[in-house]
């Protein structure tokens, strides 16, 4: 399933993304990862770095969901598919590695895998107001009022 122009837009501008994975157990796992790229219309990407949990849930259960929000616009996209890991040393991951270089220099070098979600179905979440005609402007708006109160 393709990626829509609103999903590759929050994903540029908001990369972190909630890989949800399922244990041996067979429970939840939520892990946020803040390097994700879209790779293609169809393809989104993270960095592994430090997550041998998810890593292990994937080898168990290759499927995933990763969620992204716009905080200010309170509006997401949910990303389910099936992944694929490129192991650093591998083709793969020479071939895709300088996405990361760039914007991670300090980041790039303990990069010890590509994890690439292929997207089977996408799906926009919206919060409520939304449903009772708030605008994207008013949202902007409150939150920005919102986190200013946080932390000024």
């Amino acid at each position: 399933m393709s990626l829509n122009d609103f999903a590759k837009q929050l994903i540029k501008n908001f990369p972190l993304g909630f890989v949800a994975t399922v244990s041996e157990e067979g429970l939840p796992s939520l892990s946020p990862k803040g390097t994700f790229f879209v790779l293609d219309d169809e393809t989104i990407a993270f960095a592994e770095i430090r997550s041998p949990n998810t890593m292990k849930n994937i080898a168990h259960q290759p499927k995933v969901e990763v969620n992204f929000i716009d905080i200010w616009l309170r509006k997401g996209v949910r990303v389910f598919g099936g992944t694929e890991i490129c192991e650093r040393g591998t083709d793969d991951f020479n071939d895709i590695i300088n996405i990361w270089e760039a914007p991670f220099p300090a980041l790039a070098p303990r990069i010890n895998a590509i994890v690439k979600v292929k997207a089977e179905r996408v799906r926009l979440m919206t919060t409520p107001p939304y449903d009772d005609g708030v605008t994207e402007e008013e949202m902007i708006a409150t939150y920005k009022k919102k986190w200013g109160e946080i932390y000024s």
